[in-house]
């Protein structure tokens, strides 16, 4: 089964050992905007507040969950984008979206509320991505 995965969960899994954590690590196809990379690194201070780790293990952890994770050049699902922009307001948003709709994944992964107001793709959440299991 192939899901996009929300920067937030990728967040989530990298500030504990979470349920997102396990979850990153279960037999799923995991994919994601190449975007993603940079968004965490702008983030990097305040996750590795809240994770109280260095930068050291802020990179390691990294490292570790994106063998799990493909991430997507732009270029793949650039075409998409304009699509993606109707579908959804926020527009952090939008590449995930673009991504689910270039490789027709079988949905996204996130509990973001911004993903719920649209009804073309399917949204997973946490609790549904337990269910999948």
């Amino acid at each position: 089964m192939k899901i996009v995965v929300d920067t937030n969960r990728i967040i989530a899994a990298l500030i504990k050992d979470s349920i997102s954590r396990k979850l990153l690590f279960e037999n799923f196809e995991f994919v994601t905007p190449d975007y993603t990379i940079s968004e965490l690194h702008e983030h990097e201070e305040e996750i590795r507040g809240k994770a109280k780790i260095s930068h050291e293990e802020f990179e390691i952890l990294i490292s570790i969950i994106f063998e799990n994770i493909e991430t997507i050049p732009r270029i793949d699902y650039e075409t998409f984008m304009e699509k993606a922009t109707k579908l959804i307001s926020d527009i952090d948003d939008v590449p995930f979206i673009a991504v689910c709709l270039a490789l027709k994944a079988d949905g996204i992964w996130s509990d973001d509320t911004h993903f719920q107001k649209q009804s073309e793709i399917r949204i997973l959440k946490t609790v549904d991505m337990m269910k999948l299991l």
